[in-house]
């Protein structure tokens, strides 16, 4: 896929930068996790946490806690320490560079298992979040 060349890789997270506006990115991450059979199971609003705990301004950040529920019950059935990793975080976030948009790398939290069951779990879900992070790039 072509927008998946706009989509960085870290130990930790994929990584995508976008010119939508803040909104129009979480509702296009909302999409495509859907397209790909997550759902939102939490969502957290850094910026507001921020300012009501501790006064401070911060440009938009949010975390939205994405599941998809065959791979988390497999994943599940696995290793069911694997819990304390679920949901993927999937976040939005305002940056000078333009509206950030991150994945976790579920191939790189569940390799501390040492599970190959999970491991193919982990990648299957990682090729998923890529998808979706170069389908928002891709809209914009």
């Amino acid at each position: 896929m072509a927008g998946d060349l706009a989509v960085r890789e870290s130990r930790v997270a994929f990584e995508a930068v976008t010119t939508l506006p803040f909104a129009d990115a979480v509702a296009r991450c909302r999409e495509e996790l859907a397209r790909e059979g997550f759902g939102v199971l939490t969502e957290i609003d850094i910026r507001a946490k921020l300012a009501e705990k501790l006064g401070v301004e911060v440009p938009e950040n949010l975390i939205l806690g994405a599941c998809h529920p065959p791979s988390a019950h497999r994943a599940l059935q696995a290793v069911p320490e694997v819990a304390v990793l679920l949901p993927c975080n999937v976040c939005v976030a305002v940056e000078p560079r333009g509206t950030v948009v991150r994945a976790m790398n579920p191939a790189a939290a569940m390799s501390m298992f040492e599970s190959p069951e999970l491991a193919g779990v982990a990648t299957e879900v990682a090729a998923a979040l890529r998808r979706v992070l170069a389908r928002v790039v891709a809209a914009a």
